[in-house]
């Protein structure tokens, strides 16, 4: 009880506390001054020189008590300063038990030795009232109400026991509860002030928090009162408030505000309904607000209790990205125009608007539109050269159908296009041949010039029941017989190319089939030695017999081989079917295997070539792969590195049905061939036509210029290979004259009869 305040409370609550014993000097030199009176009042009467000097006393510790106030009140005691608030305390204390001991003085002087009525009022009236005082003004610190009740009542109780009155010892008995009372009720206002000055201190804590979160959270918030007025508003929403200039947020209500912003412009109208109806009705809402063009901001409402809190989030950036997924999701890159998916959706949109007509029939017609060439074009000047040459084309499409015609593109040098009109307007001729008036000028790139057609496949729609992918499957129909025709044209779909589609697809699935299980055969046909008339070696020729379809030309099955990816896998089964065959013919003869194009693109045609070298056992020099210039336009790099290293093991190469494509010399002298095979179309006309013998005659000297071996095909009469053999310096004929091809076990005798028959030979090298 006479230990420190210090030691068991928090610095900030010490220190208050002790301020608090400083806090009114005026009412404590009062209080002084008044006591000062009394005492003289007393002294005067009886003329007590006692009482005199405890009224000097008063004036003198009442003077002292004041001056140590105003120092105080000069020293700026930090809140959290506990061991300056300390000495303050110590001093205070001295000053209050002084102040304590001089009225415990006076009352013993009164009651025991003046012996005067007035005086004896006067002590104890004044100092009961004092020591009620203490207990309000002192609660804060115990040990000083403690020390003050004891220098009060020990004096005051002893001198009305010393009295002897029964009546006074009966009222000194009285005072001791009532001085112990007093340390209770000061602790009790202590504990009361102290938890309403920490709930006054967590509440401005919480408060300050609350203002810098409202102010530092990204989103913007207020709340409305009772009556809908802006109760709070954070900084980010006076900032989106100022956005609306001159709208009055303040002192109407909320509603009212928004309302006018609506009817100003500034908000959409829709929901600013939709936010102002979940107010009234104390609804939980959310509302997407468009500011202008660039500003997008989301409204939370929360209402609870006759309380509304808005919340407002800037979803601009939210907004900008979701609009570019959506975009990216619906429009190509490339050109801009719609993609696949959402030009599907355009025509779904277009058909159900048909089903739904009830005036005048509508047709409809879809439209694939493909450049030709485009490949070549990549290859040739690049893939950015690709990329422009697209984007014109997008965009000379869009304006020559117009904007009321879809157009979209489906992939790669595709473009699609759908409309509907009356069945007499629409005419896909028409429409044809705008889009190739379209492209008839070159497409002026970035350092060039290029020129490319374009194909394309219509469908005409006059039943509500087609859909978008029956459309797009016979327009596609009407695009391969487009290009199959010579591209550069527009054909419409006809029925006979839906039995055409079937057909080829069934040839698909039953191709693939045939060629897992290695149902194909081989055909072979001589390849002769035009002085020695023998057979030099044979060309292994595939086939395929369908169960129901009969006899599949080549050059029907082997494009389905490569468009449904199965051509390398045949071209590795023949060269190692015809490897092993070769084996059984003389040492001397040699197999020529076809590559296709496509093999240098999907295939490893090293590794193919060596499986079936190693798998037969036959030297390298016994075998001829033939390649087209096709391999040439199409993966040229690639086949040129293979064709190289097949030579440098003794591989023949021939470059096959010269004449028939894109010849040109510069592959005679830059690429690895030995052979050359001049197509069978320079042969027909050969015995009627000087002109023609002169062109073969003049291929086959420049083809022996450049040291490589001929071969001419297509050799059917006796008069063609007469003129031949006559003028025409080639190594080796190919033709129906001596034999179609045959299957293994004929072609192995018709090489016995024709190596009877044949003259002594002279060497030729296949090499050149």
């Amino acid at each position: 009880m006479f230990f420190s305040t210090r030691k068991s409370l928090p610095a900030i609550d010490y220190v208050s506390i002790v301020r608090s014993l400083y806090d009114d000097k005026r009412t404590m030199i009062l209080g002084a001054l008044a006591t000062v009176v009394a005492t003289s009042a007393g002294a005067y009467k009886t003329g007590s020189l006692a009482l005199w000097a405890l009224a000097a006393g008063f004036l003198l510790v009442g003077i002292a008590r004041w001056l140590d106030m105003s120092v105080f009140e000069r020293s700026n005691l930090a809140a959290d300063d506990d061991e300056g608030a300390s000495r303050w305390e110590m001093r205070s204390t001295i000053g209050a038990c002084a102040t304590a001991a001089l009225y415990g003085s006076w009352c013993f002087v009164a009651l025991y030795f003046v012996n005067d009525p007035f005086a004896e009022l006067s002590a104890l009236s004044v100092t009961i009232a004092t020591l009620v005082g203490v207990a309000a003004r002192n609660y804060g610190v115990d040990r000083l109400v403690a020390l003050q009740s004891i220098l009060f009542g020990v004096p005051l109780t002893l001198a009305l026991v010393l009295e002897g009155d029964v009546y006074y010892i009966i009222l000194a008995a009285l005072f001791a509860p009532f001085f112990i009372s007093l340390r209770k009720i000061a602790g009790t206002i202590r504990q009361f002030l102290l938890s309403a000055l920490h709930g006054r201190i967590e509440a401005t804590r919480l408060a300050e928090e609350l203002d810098t979160a409202l102010d530092t959270m990204q989103h913007g918030l207020c709340m409305l009162d009772r009556e809908g007025r802006l109760a709070v508003v954070n900084n980010p929403a006076r900032v989106l408030f100022a956005r609306f200039n001159d709208i009055d947020w303040k002192g109407v209500p909320f509603t009212q505000a928004l309302l006018a912003a609506a009817e100003a412009g500034y908000l959409p109208k829709l929901a600013t309904r939709h936010l102002i109806e979940g107010i009234h009705k104390g609804q939980s809402r959310k509302a997407v607000m468009e500011v202008g063009r660039n500003f997008h901001f989301e409204v939370t409402l929360s209402s609870r209790h006759g309380r509304t809190v808005l919340l407002f989030e800037d979803i601009t950036e939210r907004v900008k990205t979701q609009n570019r997924i959506k975009y990216m999701a619906r429009y190509d890159s490339l050109t801009g125009l719609p993609n696949r998916t959402y030009f599907k959706e355009q025509v779904d949109a277009g058909l159900a608007a048909r089903a739904k007509r009830r005036g005048p029939a509508e047709a409809c017609m879809l439209m694939i539109v493909d450049l030709d060439d485009f490949k070549h074009v990549n290859d040739t000047h690049g893939h950015q050269a690709g990329d422009e040459l697209l984007t014109i084309a997008a965009q000379r499409l869009r304006r020559a159908l117009g904007k009321k015609i879809n157009v979209a593109r489906l992939g790669g040098d595709e473009f699609v296009v759908f409309c509907r009109d009356s069945p007499a307007r629409l005419d896909a001729s028409e429409l044809g041949a705008r889009i190739q008036s379209a492209f008839a000028k070159p497409f002026e790139l970035s350092d060039q010039k290029v020129r490319t057609g374009v194909s394309g496949g219509a469908v005409m729609s006059f039943d509500a029941a087609d859909e978008f992918e029956t459309l797009l499957t016979k327009a596609d129909l009407a695009l391969y017989k487009a290009k199959g025709e010579g591209k550069g044209r527009i054909v419409v779909f006809a029925e006979e190319m839906d039995t055409e589609y079937r057909y080829r697809q069934r040839l698909k699935t039953d191709l693939r089939a045939a060629v897992e299980n290695e149902q194909l055969y081989l055909m072979y046909q001589p390849i002769i030695a035009r002085k020695s008339r023998r057979v030099d070696g044979c060309e292994a020729l595939a086939r395929w017999s369908h169960p129901e379809f009969g006899n599949i030309p080549p050059g029907v099955f082997i494009p389905i081989a490569e468009e449904i990816g199965v051509i390398s896998q045949l071209s590795a089964w023949v060269l190692k079917t015809a490897t092993r065959e070769c084996m059984n013919w003389a040492p001397d003869m040699y197999i020529s295997v076809n590559i296709s194009p496509s093999d240098f693109r999907n295939g490893d045609v090293r590794a193919m070539v060596a499986d079936a070298l190693e798998a037969s056992g036959l030297d390298a020099n016994r075998l001829e792969i033939e390649v087209t210039e096709h391999v040439f336009l199409e993966e040229k790099q690639a086949a040129v590195v293979v064709l190289e290293d097949l030579v440098s093991q003794g591989i023949g190469i021939a470059l096959d049905d010269f004449g028939t494509g894109y010849s040109s010399l510069s592959y005679l002298q830059d690429l690895p061939f030995t052979k050359l095979k001049i197509d069978r179309s320079f042969v027909v006309d050969v015995t009627k036509s000087e002109r023609s013998l002169k062109l073969l005659t003049n291929i086959a000297r420049l083809s022996k210029d450049l040291e490589l071996t001929v071969t001419v095909e297509g050799v059917e009469t006796e008069e063609q290979l007469a003129l031949i053999t006559g003028h025409v310096p080639v190594d080796f004929i190919q033709g129906f004259l001596f034999g179609a091809p045959l299957p293994r076990r004929e072609v192995a005798e018709l090489i016995r009869r024709l190596s009877a028959k044949s003259v002594k030979p002279e060497p030729v090298s296949r090499t050149g």
